[in-house]
């Protein structure tokens, strides 16, 4: 790593962080298993800072991504099942391959389509033919975004609902299905959680097939929701009051005046 020194200072920092006597207590406890949530974690604020542009934030969080794959890489060494330096091989190995119209012979320009697909038929090559045209895989993602690539491989297939009208009336069926439960007594939990995931599924296809991902529509919803809260927020703290102190009507009151503006 010549020509990488601050890369290759950080790998020295991590692999002091979990050196047997004198490492940290935190770090060397820590499994490939424990570390996981703080990967997703810290993959989704970058993807925060990536939405909000701020190209400083970008660079925090994408070194805070790069620390815990150098953690997974130190403990990989450890165990001597892999290194930060064979994953590396392993990527360039298969980018070359998966590129052929820039490393191979039929150098070319090529559209983006079309190196999707020529990127998916040498994943076939490599890996062979799957058992079955949607399997777990597809569940390799947080729920709403499975839900949206499991519709994309639907209607690779064939199967699919003709127009986004369609898919709106099965949102609609989902939805009453929903609310019979709601209704039934006594209250069977599990069956209302079965026909939420049922009504969640039919939306993120209703998105698809409008050509929206679903993941980003909730993501600007869970934005406008925060923004409009701290709004909320800010006219209670005017009024001298916390929102605790504040009755449920007049944060509704709050609410709807800030829907307005």
């Amino acid at each position: 790593m010549s020509g990488h020194p601050e890369l290759e200072r950080c790998v020295q920092v991590v692999k002091a962080l979990r050196h047997p006597t004198t490492g940290c207590p935190w770090d060397l406890e820590q499994t490939h298993a424990s570390l996981l949530k703080y990967l997703i974690e810290e993959a989704y604020e970058f993807v925060d800072a990536v939405e909000t542009n701020d190209p400083t934030l970008m660079e925090e969080e994408i070194g805070d991504v790069l620390f815990q794959v150098l953690l997974h890489a130190t403990i990989g060494e450890e165990t001597k099942s892999f290194s930060l330096e064979s994953a590396a091989r392993g990527l360039a190995d298969k980018l070359v391959r998966r590129h052929p119209h820039v490393f191979g012979a039929s150098v070319g320009k090529l559209s983006p389509e079309e190196v999707v697909e020529n990127w998916q038929k040498i994943k076939l090559q490599e890996k062979g033919q799957k058992k079955y045209a949607i399997d777990e895989k597809s569940l390799q993602a947080p729920a709403l975004e499975s839900a949206y690539k499991i519709g994309k491989k639907s209607t690779a297939v064939n199967f699919d609902w003709t127009d986004f009208k369609a898919v709106a009336l099965k949102v609609e069926e989902e939805w009453r299905e929903v609310q019979d439960e709601l209704e039934a007594e006594p209250l069977d939990r599990s069956r209302v959680k079965e026909e939420i995931g049922d009504l969640l599924f039919s939306v993120a296809q209703l998105a698809r097939h409008l050509d929206l991902n679903p993941e980003a529509c909730l993501r600007d919803a869970n934005r406008k929701f925060i923004r409009r809260f701290n709004k909320v927020e800010d006219l209670v703290r005017a009024g001298g009051k916390t929102l605790a102190e504040t009755p449920q009507e007049k944060l509704e009151e709050f609410w709807g005046q800030v829907k307005k503006l």
